[in-house]
């Protein structure tokens, strides 16, 4: 109890110093908040409180020690030197194939990689775009007086001029209802699927399977009717929809850190796990099972098992050097004559 007390403290003194970052990144970023729109305020606060409530629990994640010996193990193999000589290429093709474009989802079925990869590049440009207008390090501003050339600023840098006329300025005002039609696309698959496809009917949860996907579509929906009220109704309920939109972003990015949505911030550990497997695999030999010598993974994977099984003080570690099927025939053994002993 005493121990969960300190790592619940350790969490929030280091959440909360990264939310005093954050604001000190605003102020700064905005130029002593000259950059920045009052009106973003509610934004401004939500993604405030995002940032605590992500620092605070991936600190108690990584607390814990599976997850802890899995960071560890990732971040050895990531900064290794003879890793890097031998393979130096290995981590930065796994960032590309497993947190880019997430071959893994493919694995399970082409539909839901398709859907995945729009969820997620669609998430990604709103958030690039998002977060730094709301916390004022992005500012657009006309190059003249006249003419329809604006130029955008970063941090009060000019980073590039374009025409507001042009392909390019119709994108750059484009750029989250682009986002929208992706997130509707991905997020509306897997919404149909949740509600048609039996596997996944089974074991699905309304709060942390229906509202992430629900509280998606509503952003996108929201932002595209405010540019349909801006162009085809002359404004025409743009205040009552800025409003909706508003409230439907802030209550998604407080419900973030506590929902499905966590798993964004544990993939990349999960990638520095899979770059220690395969370095691993690369110089050491394979592990074969005690009982049938069919080979089971690397050395250094099973002992990692073994560790994290001991600080979990399961009492079953030397089970990790066991295939699945010798694993399955012990367990058998085992309540075969400590269980149904006294029915013979």
């Amino acid at each position: 109890m005493a121990a969960t007390r300190s790592t619940a403290g350790r969490a929030t003194l280091v959440a909360t110093g990264a939310t005093v970052l954050l604001l000190l990144a605003i102020v700064l970023g905005s130029r002593g908040l000259k950059d920045f729109d009052s009106a973003l305020v509610p934004y401004t606060v939500a993604t405030v409180f995002l940032t605590f409530g992500l620092v605070h629990r991936y600190v108690m994640w990584v607390s814990a020690p599976a997850a802890r010996r899995l960071l560890r193990q990732g971040w050895r193999a990531a900064l290794s030197w003879e890793n890097l000589r031998s393979a130096p290429t290995a981590l930065p093709r796994m960032i590309v194939t497993n947190l880019g474009f997430q071959r893994f989802v493919g694995a399970r079925s082409h539909a839901r990689w398709a859907a995945h990869q729009l969820m997620f590049w669609g998430c990604l440009l709103a958030a690039a775009i998002t977060f730094p207008l709301t916390w004022g390090w992005f500012t657009f501003t006309a190059s003249s007086a006249t003419g329809p050339g604006y130029e955008m600023r970063l941090w009060g840098f000019k980073v590039l001029g374009f025409d507001s006329g042009s392909f390019f300025g119709w994108a750059m005002y484009h750029g989250l209802d682009l986002a929208a039609v992706l997130v509707i696309a991905g997020a509306g698959y897997f919404l149909w699927r949740r509600m048609r496809d039996r596997e996944a009917v089974t074991g699905q949860r309304f709060g942390y399977d229906f509202v992430p996907l629900l509280a998606l579509i509503t952003i996108s929906v929201t932002g595209l009717l405010l540019t349909f009220s801006e162009i085809a109704l002359r404004g025409g309920g743009y205040q009552f929809l800025a409003i909706l939109h508003m409230a439907s972003v802030v209550l998604t990015l407080v419900y973030l850190p506590f929902g499905k949505f966590f798993h964004i911030v544990q993939r990349p550990a999960a990638v520095g796990m899979q770059l220690f497997k395969y370095t691993s695999r690369r110089r050491t030999e394979v592990f074969a099972c005690r009982n049938c010598g069919r080979p089971i993974d690397t050395t250094a994977y099973v002992e990692n098992l073994r560790g994290t099984m001991q600080d979990l003080q399961l009492g079953f570690d030397a089970w990790a050097e066991y295939c699945p099927r010798c694993k399955r025939v012990l367990r058998g053994n085992a309540y075969l004559s400590q269980v149904k002993r006294g029915f013979k």
